[in-house]
């Protein structure tokens, strides 16, 4: 072998390298509709409403409605969702007091939706850019109950610490490959810190300030469908910090790629702003 031909040799090499690690420092996000085989890893089923603000977010096609995300109740007749559930021209109903998407219970309240507002800075060609919300107006107001309650909204700019208890909810997949499940499940999907979500080997600069990191862990996964809520104990009480909005293209729960939600406190001027119209 040449001098030549080794030099060449150890460049190609060097490049291959650089390739990879350049790889492992910009994990691809996926939205949880693209990887339906492996949608979640654990949970349980929920007691029936015990997240009476957990809404089913249907579409129509034909003569029925079908469930494609979750979302949380914030006012009677205002729902906050994932943009990218609701950013193409559909006709939604939000059903309320839901636990079996595919049995009527009698605790369901259901609503068309009457207009969609998506936030103006998203961008559905850029999952990682941020702005991941939209707020739905519904038709008519809810009744409150037992079965229906409005989620608690935490103060702007609220940031939780590391390893703060949430739970996610939502009607994903009891395992990799496994049934859709027809009952509302959870599971534990504590936070990890903005600053060790963004370091090396983690999802880095992917993730924004304007984003939470959620689980990671071998029993949770990303529990549930986008737009749903995480639901997160602060002071003895439920507060909804997070909607659900992507996982690693390797698949949910890869090792240091924890579930990324649009942050709800970096959102609430823009969301009380729509509210009043």
């Amino acid at each position: 072998m040449t001098e030549k031909t080794a030099a060449m040799l150890r460049f190609l090499l060097l490049t291959s390298l650089a390739a990879l690690v350049l790889a492992e420092l910009e994990p691809q996000p996926r939205f949880l509709e693209d990887i339906a085989e492996e949608r979640v890893v654990g949970g349980t089923v929920a007691r029936p409403n015990s997240w009476p603000w957990q809404i089913s977010l249907q579409y129509k096609s034909g003569s029925s409605f079908y469930h494609t995300c979750g979302g949380t109740l914030i006012r009677r007749g205002w729902v906050m969702t994932a943009a990218h559930c609701v950013d193409r021209s559909r006709t939604w109903r939000v059903v309320l007091g839901e636990h079996n998407i595919n049995s009527h219970e009698g605790t369901e309240q259901y609503m068309s939706v009457s207009r969609v507002y998506l936030h103006p800075n998203w961008n559905s060609n850029n999952v990682a850019g941020g702005w991941d919300i939209a707020l739905l107006r519904l038709s008519s107001e809810a009744s409150l109950n037992n079965n229906v309650q409005l989620g608690a909204l935490p103060p702007s700019g609220q940031v939780l610490p590391h390893n703060n208890p949430c739970y996610i909810t939502g009607w994903g997949r009891t395992q990799t490959g496994g049934q859709i499940s027809a009952q509302l499940k959870q599971a534990s999907l504590p936070v990890v810190d903005h600053k060790t979500c963004t370091s090396y080997g983690w999802w880095g600069s992917t993730v924004k300030d304007s984003m939470v990191c959620a689980g990671g862990g071998s029993e949770s996964g990303c529990q549930g469908d986008s737009g749903g809520p995480l639901n997160c104990s602060v002071n003895g009480k439920w507060v909804v910090h997070g909607v659900t909005s992507f996982v690693s293209s390797s698949g949910c729960n890869a090792y240091r790629r924890p579930t990324v939600f649009t942050r709800a406190s970096a959102y609430i001027s823009w969301m009380n702003n729509v509210s009043i119209q």
